[in-house]
């Protein structure tokens, strides 16, 4: 063919410019656009712990953590030296049953709530959903699922049926028999549920993408026993809060619920390989795939190699001996008091919501001109600090005026407190700032650009 193909030695070399102009050109070049109208544009070459650096060796905080995938930090050495430890064994090799797959689903028994104890292996959080809902549909024999509003389960065509807000209309017809009801609100649950058609409700413990939601207390130990009651399973989507990160190893911890599946991905990766799993009751896989003509009606190509499951095992090793959902407690505790303080203060920030360190800050919306309103206020935000403070924080996809605070567990109090203090200089500055914000405002709106657009 006569191309020569990018060689990785030219890739570890290359300027700025080069990667923005090959993102922009065979990537996504809207989004391009955004991250360097934000200021997310800088080039990162190093990473480890907290901290990433840039290629003029300026070093930042990471208070996004990959969206609750990195709960040890970049590169964790002992996660590296796991992965090491296996590179001699056949990865992936359908045709025997996995060394390390075994293992670390028995450890996933061991540690999730209640009386799960089937795993099916994959490698995301939305392959875990779709696989998920299946095992819901084929085990019950229902068609029906019911999700919240305002929700996020993934962008597969499966996950997105269960997914509220903009990102469905542009690919419907979705999975049919798919009907949401709004986030924790047991009265319209119950009406629905009492239906008894119904394979499965799927909730987040804490909506992520939704601006860190906090149902109300009580709501999901009453949608587990109102499921029970209609015979509906009880889907809990841990993908985000899993493994720590809301101060419990699972969320729904907190309340005492013992769903009938449990879908996970992000930080059982460990940061290092793609991993996604859901875990099932004996009944309800029996019922679904405990036949012979039944058990490779699911199956997934990559899905339980060993060096992804020797990375979860370390993973969960680390989290368990380090106390780290202890640590996740105790400094979320801290932030989200000194967050409220600022909060109650400035006036620019309308709640603090989440648990442990999965905590959201919802801006009040600035009016740029003639009512039009500053969507993405908390982007400048998020701007800001990464350019005066070297903190790297984000937005929630369903709501770009929340701010996410999602640092790896391992974080310590100095961290917390530097990022309280660098908010609050923001705050404190909030008159130039809110020149700043209704400037790029402008140029967004006269750009028409935006995230699921």
């Amino acid at each position: 063919m006569g191309y020569i193909p990018v060689t990785l030695e030219e890739v570890l070399n290359s300027t700025k410019t080069e990667v923005i102009n090959r993102y922009r050109t065979y990537l996504n070049p809207e989004l391009a656009s955004l991250l360097s109208l934000l200021g997310f544009d800088k080039m990162f070459v190093k990473a480890q712990g907290l901290k990433v650096f840039d290629d003029e060796g300026k070093g930042y905080m990471d208070f996004l953590g990959g969206y609750g995938t990195l709960n040890l930090g970049h590169n964790h050495p002992e996660v590296i030296q796991a992965l090491e430890k296996v590179f001699d064994l056949p990865n992936i090799f359908q045709a025997s049953m996995g060394l390390m797959a075994g293992a670390l689903a028995e450890t996933l028994a061991k540690i999730t709530p209640g009386d799960l104890n089937k795993t099916f292996f994959c490698n995301s959080g939305a392959e875990a959903v779709d696989g998920a809902l299946k095992l819901a549909r084929i085990s019950t024999g229902r068609k029906k699922i019911l999700y919240t509003d305002n929700s996020f389960h993934g962008k597969t065509l499966g996950a997105l049926s269960v997914t509220g807000r903009k990102y469905q209309d542009p690919f419907r017809p979705l999975v049919p028999e798919c009907y949401s009801v709004p986030f924790g609100d047991g009265d319209t649950l119950a009406r629905e549920l009492k239906k008894g058609d119904y394979a499965a409700f799927i909730v987040e413990p804490i909506q992520g993408e939704g601006g860190i939601v906090v149902p109300p207390e009580g709501y999901l130990k009453e949608a587990e026993d109102l499921c029970k009651k209609y015979g509906t399973l009880l889907i809990a989507d841990e993908i985000q809060t899993g493994f720590g990160r809301t101060g419990k190893m699972f969320a729904v911890q907190h309340d005492g619920v013992e769903p009938d599946i449990i879908t996970m991905a992000k930080s059982l990766s460990g940061g290092v390989i793609p991993i996604g799993a859901y875990i099932a009751t004996d009944d309800v896989w029996s019922k679904g795939y405990g036949h012979r003509d039944r058990c490779i009606l699911h199956t997934s190509t990559f899905g339980g190699n060993n060096f992804a499951c020797a990375v979860g095992l370390k993973t969960i090793e680390i989290l368990i001996r380090d106390n780290l959902s202890e640590n996740a407690r105790d400094m979320g505790n801290r932030l989200h008091r000194k967050l409220e303080k600022i909060a109650e203060e400035y006036k620019l920030i309308k709640e603090v919501r989440g648990k442990g360190l999965m905590i959201g800050a919802e801006f009040y919306e600035p009016q740029l001109v003639r009512g039009l309103s500053m969507e993405y206020l908390a982007g400048m935000v998020s701007g800001l600090l990464l350019q005066e403070y070297h903190i790297i924080t984000a937005y929630t996809l369903n709501n770009p005026n929340v701010i996410r605070f999602e640092p790896p567990l391992t974080v310590g109090e100095e961290e917390v407190d530097y990022v309280a203090e660098s908010l609050e200089n923001i705050c404190k500055q909030q008159k130039s700032f809110l020149g700043v914000a209704m400037d790029i405002g402008k140029k967004m709106l006269k750009k028409r650009i935006g995230f699921g657009e």
